[in-house]
């Protein structure tokens, strides 16, 4: 038995998974919201009394950078330690990995119709893979190919220098200077980030927020209404915002594939990509990912597809627990 979980900014995701014969089943899950407890252990307490199932081991993948079995989660107050989880469930070990990292073992244990491409690409290719995931923060991974099976690695690459590629994203960088000092991709390239270019856009006079947009944005998830707006079609600055933020997302996505050498292909994570299908679809994330120079060639053979099984991250860690725990 299997405890896994999918640990997030906004939300923890806590699955029981049984494993018979290379088949993982779950079990029972649950979400949490992240900000409501003090720590992860409150929250794994929480479930496994409730579940009153016993794990046998446990994997947890963080958002954040994993350092001996500890990390300081990006977008939470929270430091988590392997050894206090281990202890609080009473089993000799607790793995953590990063949170795309988990994503990246899921990969592997997908059904067809989990991913949706957004290209089609002759043969099947093979090599090196990545994932890249916006959702509270913007994370990357990879997984290098050796012939045989691919071998997953952590990154913190959504926290590399934002790279504007015109003079609209240069003015972009700019604003976004002087209110944070350091413009990583994750401060254009996810939810707060979407808020971001909303932000700019309006403050730069590109745009004018109506009323009953800006009433909306205080009292729900600013991100999700100018996502929704701008894909019903019913504010051009919420469009104008999201074609500028899938444009950089595409962008980084190739960056990412170039860096990996993601000949095998290249997988979008995370919660906000299936809520953007309609939009990915269109052209201006594939132009911005292939839009390369003399690399444009290798990046139009990379498949690109949107993961959009929710539970790939928990599917992750269970599959590194199970690997990692019979070696």
């Amino acid at each position: 038995m299997i405890l896994a979980g999918d640990i997030g900014g906004t939300h923890a995701r806590l699955a029981f998974f049984d494993v018979s014969d290379d088949h993982f089943n779950l079990i029972s899950a649950s979400v949490f919201p992240s900000r409501e407890y003090g720590g992860l252990d409150e929250i794994v307490a929480k479930f496994v009394h409730a579940s009153n199932v016993h794990p046998d081991t446990a994997c947890f993948g963080i958002a954040g950078p994993v350092r001996n079995g500890r990390v300081e989660a990006s977008n939470l107050p929270w430091i988590i330690d392997s050894k206090r989880l281990a202890d609080e469930l009473k089993i000799r070990k607790a793995l953590l990995i990063n949170d795309l990292e988990a994503n990246a073992w899921g990969i592997p244990g997908l059904d067809p119709e989990d991913v949706v491409a957004l290209n089609q690409v002759k043969g099947n290719p093979k090599g090196n893979q990545a994932v890249i995931a916006a959702g509270t923060g913007l994370g990357e991974a990879g997984m290098f190919w050796d012939g045989s099976r691919h071998h997953v690695f952590a990154s913190e690459g959504g926290h590399t220098d934002f790279a504007p590629r015109n003079d609209l994203e240069v003015d972009l960088l700019n604003y976004l200077r002087v209110r944070h000092g350091h413009v990583s991709y994750e401060r254009v390239v996810s939810g707060p980030g979407l808020v971001n270019v909303f932000h700019f856009l309006r403050d730069t006079g590109r745009g004018t927020a109506p009323k009953w947009l800006t009433d909306e944005m205080m009292h729900g998830d600013p991100a999700a209404v100018i996502s929704r707006t701008a894909i019903e079609g019913k504010c051009p600055l919420s469009e104008q915002a999201l074609d500028l933020f899938i444009s950089i997302y595409g962008a980084e996505a190739g960056n990412l594939a170039l860096k990996a050498m993601a000949t095998g292909g290249v997988f979008l994570g995370g919660g906000i990509a299936p809520k953007m299908l309609p939009k990915l679809a269109g052209p201006l994330f594939m132009q911005a990912f292939v839009g390369k120079g003399r690399m444009q060639a290798l990046l139009e053979a990379i498949p690109v597809k949107v993961v959009v099984n929710e539970k790939t991250a928990l599917l992750g860690a269970a599959r590194c627990a199970a690997v990692r725990t019979a070696a």
